[in-house]
């Protein structure tokens, strides 16, 4: 049977309690952070999360529809969740809602509840998996911030709040580059470019993984100049990885495209999406949490002749203008409403700053030290087995099992402009 995406993801079995903050809390006490499992929103949340990256993703290609797109949909929406967390009424409501719940059938508090349980999950230790999801907000200094509110957070979304000169643009920048770089060790670099003035508080997020391959590839067989057509006329030079190994795949006719499997050795995959010439469109049109549901319930394991893109990826979005359009319009509006932030008037959103960073390689994500022995002789081909190339533009996810999370989102349109 299958991994399953939204089904199996969970951690069965296991009964394990977590915890995932300090003792000083506002309440005073330990928050515990229990399997997936054991938080019923955080199921039902799972499809909710997925619906949002897709949706977002769509609001990109309206923005780049001939580019490279990549982001973490999972830390987006973490980190809007934080934020609602310190907001009232309808900057609350519209931030919640743009994330595609419904305050009718679940409450803030169970929303809260559930993405408390997401972060602590995600950011738990694990053996050979490196995930690390952060926020941070950068705040005016003349706004003092409740000490209720920096404890919850700190606590509960694992999020810094620190007091910020922004009339000093240079050394505001910095200060916020330089708390990133610090947070992701040096994965995440120059988040900020623009600052102004009148800048009263800044939202950023980021995320680190590592992790390899259960199935890494060989090295020597990776050919340095492979043809990748970026559109009819225009063809660039790529490393391309190969192997023959058993693999969890599908061909979808309902959307014109094959999905190819990879997993990770540990609580993650890579899903490697290829549309048929011309389906591109189609495909990022259907993409849902439904969709991901279905191709769980076709993938089967198989020989496979692969060929994938060595790949570094990287991207830097000022979600503003999006999540304007995506609802969320109070928050950056004179009339926000953040009374759980702080007592001070004139706290608005002024930037919601996000950078995705990925390297996909022959081990993994990262460089990882493998024994010398672990490339073995490939198999011979058998006489039934798919081929499977990736070399023209594909949609990429790397999603995290135990929370069924979406961790990366992207097209690769041009594997050479990262």
């Amino acid at each position: 049977m299958p991994p399953s995406l939204y089904k199996v993801f969970l951690l069965l079995g296991l009964h394990v309690t977590i915890h995932c903050a300090s003792p000083n809390s506002s309440e005073g006490q330990v928050t515990i952070c229990h399997s997936p499992q054991h938080n019923v929103t955080l199921y039902k949340m799972s499809s909710t999360n997925a619906d949002f990256a897709f949706n977002l993703y769509r609001r990109f290609t309206v923005e780049t529809p001939h580019q490279n797109i990549f982001f973490s949909p999972v830390s987006i929406s973490a980190a809007l969740a934080m934020l609602s967390h310190g907001a009232s009424s309808n900057t609350q409501t519209q931030i919640l809602e743009s994330l595609g719940f419904n305050l009718t059938v679940v409450s803030v508090a169970e929303l809260q509840q559930g993405f408390q349980h997401l972060i602590c999950s995600l950011n738990f230790p694990k053996k050979e998996l490196e995930l690390h999801m952060g926020n941070a907000l950068f705040i005016g200094k003349q706004l003092k911030p409740l000490a209720a509110f920096l404890d919850d957070v700190k606590s509960l979304y694992e999020t810094e709040v620190l007091s910020t000169d922004f009339s000093n643009v240079s050394a505001a920048k910095q200060e916020i580059n330089s708390h990133v770089d610090k947070q992701t060790k040096g994965k995440v670099v120059g988040l900020i470019q623009d600052l102004k003035p009148n800048t009263v508080m800044i939202l950023v997020n980021y995320i680190s993984f590592k992790a390899q391959w259960a199935n890494p590839f060989d090295p020597l067989r990776t050919e340095t100049g492979f043809n990748f057509l970026v559109d009819k006329s225009t063809t660039v030079q790529v490393p391309m990885m190969h192997q023959m190994e058993q693999y969890y795949h599908l061909v979808d006719p309902e959307l014109n495209c094959t999905v190819l499997q990879m997993d990770y050795t540990e609580k993650a995959l890579a899903l490697f999406v290829l549309p048929k010439e011309g389906q591109m469109k189609w495909l990022e049109e259907s993409m849902s949490s439904k969709i991901l549901k279905k191709w769980n319930r076709l993938l089967q394991k198989g020989w496979v002749d692969i060929f994938v893109p060595k790949l570094s990826i990287s991207a830097t979005h000022d979600l503003g203008a999006i999540l304007l359009k995506m609802g969320i319009q109070d928050a950056f509006d004179d009339h926000a409403d953040f009374p759980g932030i702080t007592e001070s008037h004139g706290l608005k959103l002024s930037t919601a700053a996000h950078k995705a960073v990925l390297d996909i390689g022959e081990k993994g994500t990262e460089d990882i030290t493998l024994p010398e022995d672990r490339f073995l002789d490939q198999p011979e081909m058998t006489l039934f087995h798919a081929t499977m190339q990736f070399n023209r533009p594909f949609l990429l996810m790397i999603l995290e099992k135990s929370t069924k999370s979406i961790l990366f989102l992207g097209k690769i349109v041009d594997p050479m402009e990262m």
